[in-house]
Parts: structure tokens; sequence; C-alpha cells
């Protein structure tokens, strides 16, 4: 076994002997690059996979956690700003175990927690502290909950209660909020942590409450309860005039084609929330009247005309006038009257409507047209067109005007022509960079063409050169056969002295034109002799 061992290391320095010099130094770099591959590949294989231990840990809990896993040897990394404990995939329990075993991460302290540790022999002033700071960790602790906040710190600013209430101050509240890389919180965000701290502290007001980011930007100062929504208006009316411009510039490129219309819109919207109630009342003459009562009077007089009857008047002389004019004739005097009254039901409708803000006011759109754009068609078509699309409503004080005026293109020929020479000088730059790696590869191919026919000349001659050696001194060392019977004729020849100077002339003169051929032909000769 050790013999075949030697033997094959023998042959590959005898292989690495016959080598050029280049072919040594790209063996020997191949050799080096070879042995660093399998080093990394070997150390990456061996590195253990890390998955967490424990996350969003304090300061004092981290140290205690690594300071346990060092002293157990346990290799470790940490993430997240020394928050997060990363240990080797196949540890992660058995450390989890053993840590939780020691009491370790130690439980929180902030929020509700801080109230199990009270006593009987607690202070109410210790409890009023204890309380408030545990309203602020379960304060942190929520708002932390939102995607954009990454930490949060909320203070709260409760104050002693006074014996006179208009002698009490408000009760404060202030957030400090950081968000994630690349998150920032919108102001209906904002507006939830205000009134998430608000709703969730007695006597807070919204407006006493004050948000700031880590950059120390204001976000809602206190006081400005009524800004978040006022932004919150302002946000809904831009994006309904924004959705509007779009609908209106789409329709308009299909006519005059895109980039040759301008469009301006101002939407006036109601905000307010109205209720209405309306009262109706009404009969239905298919139902029968609740109740019906009629009456009827009638008189008749005699014919006779008595007084008594006739009801006349008394004359001067205590005569009665059966006429009333003291004539004491006339004709009979009678009388009828009748009245009928009725109790119908009457019905009743009662409507109540109630109008959600977000209302259109009054819509004015403003439009610019290119002339050159225009063609076939006319402006008062466009504005007929744009009205039936967006429902302008002349009665609601709606106002659309279209103009056409000629557009002003130096900066867009100013763009295109800086867009063209950029493009242009990429195609140049693309260009010189193709010609010059096409010269880089030629300039390879060719010196690899060149050492390769270089390489094969020196093989060719080599082989040559061995050859030749080979046969002559196979020739000098073997004794020339005599032919049988010779004849006397031809015994006369070369000398072969003479012989063996032309071939050690030859073999010198071979030897000055391919010294490093023939001198690794020897020591290869000189190494099967030493085996």
């Amino acid at each position: 076994m050790r013999d075949q061992i030697i033997g094959r290391l023998r042959a590959v320095q005898r292989s690495f002997m016959a080598f050029t010099g280049g072919q040594k130094t790209i063996a020997v770099i191949g050799g080096v690059a070879v042995l660093l591959g399998a080093f990394m590949v070997f150390r990456w294989a061996s590195t253990p996979s890390y998955a967490p231990l424990f996350t969003n840990m304090d300061a004092a809990d981290a140290s205690a956690v690594v300071d346990k896993l060092a002293a157990a040897g346990t290799p470790y990394q940490l993430t997240d700003g020394g928050t997060t404990v990363l240990v080797p995939q196949n540890d992660v329990y058995s450390a989890r175990i053993k840590l939780s075993g020691e009491g370790l991460p130690g439980e929180s302290s902030s929020g509700y927690s801080l109230l199990d540790k009270q006593s009987l022999s607690t202070s109410k002033q210790q409890q009023d502290v204890n309380y408030k700071r545990a309203m602020e960790g379960e304060l942190d602790t929520t708002i932390e909950a939102l995607d954009p906040v990454d930490t949060a710190v909320v203070h709260i600013a409760q104050p002693e209660d006074e014996l006179f209430s208009e002698d009490k101050k408000p009760v404060t509240a202030s957030v400090l909020v950081s968000t994630k890389p690349g998150a920032t919180l919108t102001s209906t965000q904002v507006q939830a942590v205000v009134h998430l701290v608000a709703s969730s502290i007695s006597g807070l007001d919204p407006k006493n409450v004050t948000v700031t980011d880590s950059t120390g930007n204001v976000l809602s100062a206190a006081g400005d309860g009524v800004t978040g929504v006022a932004d919150n208006r302002s946000q809904q009316v831009s994006d309904f005039e924004k959705r509007m411009s779009s609908n209106i510039t789409a329709m308009l490129d299909r006519v005059v084609g895109p980039g040759n219309s301008a469009v301006q819109v101002t939407a006036d919207l109601d905000f307010d929330s109205t209720k209405t109630e309306t009262t109706r009342y009404f009969a239905n003459p298919k139902v029968a009247p609740l109740s019906i009562a009629s009456s009827e009077e009638t008189y008749a007089g005699d014919a006779a005309g008595n007084a008594a009857s006739s009801g006349g008047t008394v004359g001067p002389d205590g005569q009665l006038n059966a006429n009333g004019n003291g004539t004491g004739t006339g004709s009979g005097n009678s009388y009828g009257k009748k009245a009928s009254s009725q109790d119908n039901a009457v019905d009743k409708t009662i409507e109540n409507r109630e109008a959600a803000p977000g209302g259109v006011k009054a819509l004015n759109v403003g439009i610019v047209v290119d002339t050159r754009s225009l063609g076939a068609t006319t402006p008062q078509q466009l504005q007929q067109l744009v009205a039936a699309g967006v429902g302008i409503n002349t009665k609601r004080g709606d106002q659309l005007a279209v103009n056409p005026m000629p557009f002003n293109r130096n900066a867009e020929k100013a763009a295109a022509a800086e867009l063209a020479a950029a493009k242009k000088a990429d195609a140049s730059a693309a260009t010189a960079g193709m010609i010059k790696q096409g010269g880089i590869a030629g300039a390879v191919l060719l010196a690899a063409l060149v050492a390769w026919m270089k390489g094969r000349k020196r093989r060719k001659m080599r082989d040559e050169a061995t050859s030749y050696v080979v046969e002559q001194l196979r020739q000098r060392s073997e004794p020339t056969p005599l032919p049988p019977n010779p004849p006397v004729a031809e015994l006369s020849g070369p000398d072969p002295a003479q012989l063996r100077l032309a071939a050690r002339d030859e073999i010198v003169a071979m030897v000055e034109r391919q010294p490093e051929e023939v001198a690794q032909l020897l020591r290869g000769w000189l190494v099967e002799a030493d085996r």
C-alpha cells in the first residue's frame, strides 16, 4: 500500500515536472482555487442555521440571556438592535426551556402587570402612580399594534383633584411614535391614535392629546381636534377633483389625442348631515265616515194672518198686524233649515330623510384644448360631451368652460431633444462597449490561438526530437546485423565513427534549438531509470 502511494506521488511529480512554466503556474493557481472553494463549501455546510430564541426583549433581559448563553457555551447572535437573540436552530427549544426555568426573560415591567406587585402596605399615591404607569404601558402596546408603528411611548399628565371644579386642570397626554423604515402615519391614523388615547383615559379630551414622531415633527398638536377633520375633508375634496379630472382627461384623449388638453376641476362638497321630517294628512274617500249628524228646522204661519201665528208687529193702537207693517193683512210666513255634519278618518304619513355628507354642492370645470388638435371637432361639441359625462347641473350652479388655445410645446420639444440625445449617447456607448468587448474577446481568442499553435508546434517538435533521439540511441545501442554471406564488395561502407559523430552533431544542434524539451526528456528518462 505504501509503495502504491509513493508510486502515485512520483507519477504526479513526474507529470508536474513535465509541464512548462506557464502550465505549472496555472496548475498551482487552479489547485489553490480548488482548495479554497472546498474550504468555503465546508465552512458554509458546517455553519449552523440560527433561529430566534427571544424577540422584543428589553436591555436587562437581553443582557441576562446573553450571559447565560455564554456561560453554557451556546453560540448566539444579536439582531434588531439587541432586542432579538438568535441561537442555532437545534438548540432553540432546549435553551428556551432552560432559560425559562431560570426565570428569563423576566416579567414585563409595564402594563397591568405592575398592579400585580402591589401589597397591602402600598400607599394611595403609589397606587395612583402604578395605575398611570400601567395605562401608559398598555397604550404603548396597543399603539405599536398599528402596522406603520415600530415603537410608541405614551405619557399621561393627570392633575390632582381640586376642591372646586373651576380650578381643576384638564388631563393631557403626549404620544411619541417611531415608524418602521419606509412607513409613515397618515392623517387618519394620527387621528386614530388621538382618539384611542382619549377614549382610554377618563376625562381626556381629544384636543388635549399631542402626537409627535421620532424626528420631532408634530403630527397632532393640542387644540387641533378639528384640524384632523378638516384635513380629512380636504383630502376627500382633493381625491374627488383628481378622479373627475382623470375621467375627463381620459375622455378627451380619445377625441383630441393625449397631451392636447388640460383639465382643472374645482368641487364644492357638502359635508353637512341634515335630517328632514315631513308629515302629511289626507282623507281616504273609500273609507266610511266615523260619525254622521244631521238636523232640520221648519216654521209655517196660518192663512188668516193671525197675529199670534203670524208673528206680526204691534201697531200704535195696540193692534197686531200680520204682515208686520201694521196693516193687519198679509200672507202667511214660513221657513225651513237643514244642517248635517260627519267625522271622517284622517290618514297621516311621516317621512324622515337623512342626507349623508359628501354631496356635490357645485362643480366648476375648466378645459383648455390645443387648437391644432381639434380638427373637425368644435368646442361646443366637446362642451356638450363633458357636460353629459360629468353631470353638469346649471340649476345647482355648476359651470363648464371649454376654450381652444395654442399650446406651448417648447418644453416638450426640449425634453424630446434631450431624450433623443440621451438615447443616441446610450446607443453610442453601447456600440463602443460592444466594440471594446469584441476587441478584447478577439484579442483573447487570438492570444489563445497563438498560444495553442505555439504549444502544438512545440509538442510536435518535442515529439519529433524525442522520436529521433530514441531512435538514434536505439540504433547506437544495438549491434548492426551482418547480412548472410555478404559479398566482398559490400564490406566497404560508411565509417561507424563518422556516423556517431554525425549523430552527435545533430543531437547537439537539437539541444541548442530546443533545450527545454531535451531537458524534460532526459529528466523523464532519469526518473524511469530510478524506478
